[in-house]
């Protein structure tokens, strides 16, 4: 397949690099300081699922899609931060050309509506990853720890599209695990819970996720969170594989924390750079529909206050 990978961090760059190093085409719309080194030493993978390498020439590297059609490619991956969604949206829509299916793979819950909403039902698909991807430096990426397979699935219930089935199988043959599911909205929901009780504390105290689950105080609260969120999903008319935040809660501490014990969240990663966060994805998204749906929230609220807060400093001080 000819793949595009539009905001490729760490979570793109090492999809590209597995891609290509299996014989797809890949591009990369990425940040500039990323494309010389690219370019020069090329682009490898390390970590749990081995160790993966392609030379700079086997890359397309873009910094931007301006003045391009689209034209040949098979598949789009969307992998950008969530506050880049509409901008990264309007890109791929402006390509004249591009009559692909795109995929959303980035955290959080709404961007696959918004690409439905843009792009129609037929075009949009979005994946759930529950992995833990670093840059380690520029041109090496290593995947720390995951929890399950990534998750590719489409905007009805009940229906696996051909697209999905074919990115799934390419991302798996390639070293990635991935699955084609009938009902990713439950896949997607299943990790904004896990999202929303680990991100936002891990990076309000500076500890990695198995901090969090060692300590009765942090349980208090990660269990607060997982109690809202699973109210504001069935007020939502959604659902997840457990029938209750209890039932949730057994598998969250006996293997999904385990399972990524020494992750570091994303979102305290961002705040150690002066970076924006998601957390209008996670935990700020969980309040705004609580008070869509009239569901109390005061957990997310205050942990979504305290990012915020850390955000501008953070920001302010760059």
């Amino acid at each position: 397949m000819h793949i595009l990978i539009y905001g490729a961090g760490a979570l793109g760059q090492a999809i590209g690099c597995m891609l290509a190093a299996d014989g797809h085409r890949v591009g990369l719309v990425l940040r500039p300081r990323f494309v010389d080194v690219l370019k020069t030493n090329g682009l490898e993978v390390t970590g749990i699922y081995g160790v993966y390498r392609v030379n700079g020439d086997r890359l397309e590297l873009l910094t931007s899609l301006k003045g391009r059609t689209g034209g040949g490619y098979d598949m789009i991956l969307l992998t950008t931060k969530t506050y880049d969604t509409d901008r990264a949206i309007a890109d791929i829509a402006a390509l004249s050309q591009c009559y692909c299916p795109v995929v959303s793979l980035q955290n959080g819950c709404g961007n696959l509506e918004k690409l439905e909403e843009r792009l129609g039902r037929e075009r949009s698909l979005a994946g759930r990853v529950i992995t833990g991807f670093e840059i380690e430096q520029p041109g090496r990426v290593r995947i720390t720890v995951s929890a399950d397979a990534i998750h590719i699935g489409g905007c009805v219930r009940g229906v696996i599209p051909t697209a999905a089935k074919r990115l799934a199988e390419a991302l798996d043959h390639a070293g990635l695990p991935s699955i084609a599911v009938e009902d990713v909205f439950q896949s997607l929901y299943a990790k904004l819970l896990y999202n929303c009780a680990l991100n936002p504390l891990g990076a309000i105290l500076g500890v990695h996720y198995g901090a969090l689950g060692e300590s009765g105080e942090t349980r208090m609260i990660m269990d607060q969170v997982i109690r809202e969120t699973f109210a504001v999903i069935a007020a939502m008319g959604g659902n997840t594989p457990w029938p209750d935040a209890a039932a949730y809660r057994g598998v969250f501490y006996g293997t999904l924390v385990p399972a990524t014990f020494n992750h570091r969240a994303s979102m305290l990663q961002d705040l150690d750079n002066h970076k924006p966060t998601e957390v209008e994805a996670m935990v700020g998204y969980v309040a705004a529909q609580g008070k869509k749906y009239g569901v109390p929230t005061p957990a997310s609220d205050f942990l979504a206050a305290l990012v915020r807060f850390k955000q501008q400093q953070g920001l302010a001080g760059a």
